[in-house]
């Protein structure tokens, strides 16, 4: 073995250029194999993917909320929390009306029921722009995706939305368009 190590040692000096680096690529094969080891040992050791979903939904800043085929909540993360003034213990459980504006109510729900039956929504891909209210009645702007979650058969269950407040950036558009409008209206001074 000493003898193998000599050889390979002599033919890396005099075909690489040199024992500086020669030692400098071994020693980072070295490390990299021993990264290898390592990762080894942690991915061995790595949660579970289940946990690793639970904790990323749990803690992940966006509202998460779901709701079965009659609109009742059944998840809602802390990031709904924060959103929208409702812990999961007073949101869970009720009709996501607390969070959807009187007069829109309608036309949500003909949607919903919509896709519910027929399995299909367009939002998987595309974003939704909404108003929502919170649990101190404040009007906000947001935007979210559907995730629909089926049983084995294919029959959904409910819809996920991953929602974001866009309330700030909402308001300032609006203010540029005002501002917009108000010049375009002036009469150009020369």
């Amino acid at each position: 073995m000493v003898d193998a190590l000599r050889t390979v040692f002599r033919i890396s000096v005099r075909t690489v250029g040199g024992p500086q680096i020669f030692f400098a690529r071994f020693f980072r094969d070295a490390v990299k194999l021993y990264l290898r080891f390592l990762l080894y040992l942690v991915m061995d050791d790595f949660p579970s993917h289940q946990w690793l979903c639970q904790t990323i939904v749990d803690q992940a800043p966006v509202a998460i909320i779901f709701g079965d085929r009659q609109g009742i909540v059944r998840l809602w993360n802390a990031g709904a929390e924060a959103m929208f003034g409702w812990t999961a213990a007073e949101a869970v459980g009720k009709s996501m009306d607390m969070i959807i504006p009187e007069k829109h109510r309608a036309r949500h729900w003909e949607g919903y029921d919509r896709v519910m039956e027929s399995g299909v929504t367009k939002y998987g891909r595309s974003v939704l722009a909404v108003p929502a209210l919170t649990k101190d009645a404040r009007r906000i702007s947001i935007e979210f995706n559907v995730v629909l979650v089926k049983d084995d058969g294919g029959r959904v269950l409910g819809a996920a939305a991953i929602i974001q407040d866009v309330t700030a950036r909402w308001e300032r558009d609006k203010a540029l368009r005002a501002r917009l409008a108000e010049l375009e209206g002036k009469p150009k001074q020369i």
